[in-house]
Order: structure tokens, then sequence, then C-alpha cells
């Protein structure tokens, strides 16, 4: 059972609502299981795009910010990845993010969350994909949150969660169930 859990706020868009939707899944996760879980927002790792001149699968990191992310990542035992969808995919910071790195990545246990207009599933299947191709462990339950056309539309970067989202937590229990016993 992982002892360290990454939540990783996968937009950093203006107006976002990426940090109460992690840090709602992340209480329940806490409720779920004995674990120390961290939000980590992408907004404050500001990896440039291809900024290292060897391939990740190296470890041969030359960057300050780089080297930190390596060593912030490597210490988690499990992830959770909260992310929107965007045009059937998920956010380029986040593909940078994971792409960074390769090494510390690899064995670990992942969940991922998705929310949008038609609920994520396109993303998720995405972001299963490159999971897997970097060695890591991705649960089967995804759970993928519908937003109202009027809560897109409106884009104020506030919701609460836990109401607008309630029906999805018996979701949310069985991935972090599920989590927990990789």
């Amino acid at each position: 059972m992982p002892s360290r859990i990454h939540v990783i706020i996968g937009s950093v868009r203006p107006n976002r609502i990426c940090p109460a939707v992690a840090e709602w899944v992340a209480s329940i996760g806490r409720e779920i299981l004995p674990a120390a879980f961290e939000l980590i927002d992408l907004r404050d790792w500001p990896l440039p795009m291809d900024g290292e001149p060897s391939i990740p699968a190296t470890g041969d990191y030359r960057t300050d910010l780089t080297k930190a992310w390596s060593e912030k990542i490597a210490s988690g035992d499990a992830f959770v990845f909260v992310s929107p969808q965007y045009n059937w995919g998920y956010p380029a910071v986040l593909k940078n993010a994971l792409d960074h790195l390769y090494r510390e990545w690899a064995g670990k246990p992942a969940m991922i969350v998705t929310y949008g207009g038609h609920g994520g599933n396109k993303c998720a299947a995405q972001l299963h994909q490159v999971l897997t191709g970097l060695k890591m462990k991705p649960i089967e339950t995804m759970p993928g949150f519908t937003l109202s056309r009027t809560r897109i539309e409106a884009n104020a970067g506030e919701v609460d969660p836990a109401t607008e989202f309630a029906e999805w937590r018996p979701a949310l229990e069985q991935a972090f169930a599920e989590l927990g016993r990789n």
C-alpha cells in the first residue's frame, strides 16, 4: 500500500477549477487510505518544453528545475492525476510534466480523475496510454465528472465539488480502494 500519494493538479489555466477538484479528490482519498497526500500544482513547476539536452530515460538532468522535479516525483509512492478534458485530450502542461522524467514514474500505481463537458473519458484513455508507456501501473477505474454547460460557459473558476460531483463519490472510493491494493 502506498504511503505517499502525490495528487497532480493537471491544469494551469486562469479561472481553473482543478485545484478545488483535486483537493476534494484528495480529501476522499484521506478517508479511504492511511497515506500522506500532497497536492502538486503544475503552476508551481514551470518546466520548459524540451528543456533538457538528454532524453529523460538517461536521468542526466542539467537544469535545477528538472532536478527538483525529479526529486519531487521520486518521493511519491503513487499518483492521482486530476485533469480537465480539453478537446478530447489532456492539457499540454501535464504531458510536458510527464515527459520531463522517466524512471521516477516507472513502476508506480496511478489513478486518473477527469472532468469536462463530456466527463473526460477520452482524456482519461489518452492519459492511461501515456502512463502505461511510462511503465506506470494505472488502475482500471477512472472517474470522469461531467460539467454542466452553464458551469463551462461561466468559466468563473469556482466549484463545490462535493456538491456538484457528489454522484461520482462511489467511483472515487472504488478507485482509491484499487490504488491501495497496488
